[in-house]
């Protein structure tokens, strides 16, 4: 790896950007779950005009070999926001190579910098891989709670 950097995505990424969610759905088992398009990545990284999701990608010689997609949090708590982040992903070619960590360091940096008050994400329970990464940089699993969602059928019906 010659010449790696963490950057925040600008519009000529979203091809890119669009293949590695495309890369990750294949690495979780869900191959046919990605409806996104590029114009959909384009709009809400770069159109909106108050923009309500961010990612930073890591790239090496040129090419975007992985992403951060994150979004601002709040806590009702500290009162203050945080960063949610939606995707952590890092072409397998890639990883073991520090891009992962320099990823996340870089949304630490954010959240430092803008006096947020946490980092945080889902991953798999059947990704050990992950989740011993995230431990190694001692992130704490919050098995206390219990993920809950509304889509298609049961958001349409709560919402009529």
């Amino acid at each position: 790896m010659s010449d790696p950097r963490i950057r925040p995505a600008v519009e000529g990424d979203v091809p890119a950007i669009l293949a590695l969610v495309h890369a990750l759905a294949e690495y979780e088992k869900e191959p046919d779950a990605v409806e996104a398009t590029e114009a959909d990545f384009r709009r809400v990284l770069f159109e909106d005009a108050s923009p309500t999701t961010f990612c930073h990608v890591a790239e090496v010689d040129g090419q975007v070999v992985g992403l951060a997609v994150w979004f601002l949090s709040f806590s009702t708590w500290t009162g203050k926001n945080g960063i949610w982040l939606e995707d952590l992903f890092v072409l397998p070619e890639h990883r073991g190579t520090g891009l992962g960590k320099a990823l996340l360091r870089q949304l630490a940096q954010v959240c430092l910098e803008r006096g947020y008050t946490r980092l945080e994400w889902w991953v798999l329970d059947w990704n050990a891989p992950s989740i011993a990464f995230y431990a190694s940089l001692g992130a704490v699993a919050q098995d206390e709670w219990t993920t809950y969602r509304l889509d298609t059928e049961a958001l349409k019906a709560l919402g009529a």
